[in-house]
């Protein structure tokens, strides 16, 4: 009785989980997903790309004023 009743919930955990991982592959829930990791993605390259400029931008504002570049611009 025990051994049927371990195989009774078994079977009702197995069917539950492959249940649900069918309706994970749902055309439309792929597609969230799929949308969502894109944003992510983007939000994490812009993120990138804002910081790799801003450094940019005080490495050269550097690199001007150690060599003297301020004021040959001014001069004109």
């Amino acid at each position: 009785m025990i051994r049927r009743l371990f195989y009774l919930s078994l079977g009702a955990f197995i069917a539950l989980w492959v249940m649900r991982r069918l309706q994970a592959l749902q055309p439309d829930h792929v597609a969230r997903r799929t949308a969502a990791g894109a944003a992510g993605m983007l939000a994490r390259v812009r993120d990138f790309t804002s910081d790799a400029l801003g450094e940019a931008a005080e490495r050269e504002t550097e690199l001007r004023a150690r060599f003297g570049l301020d004021q040959a611009g001014q001069g004109d």
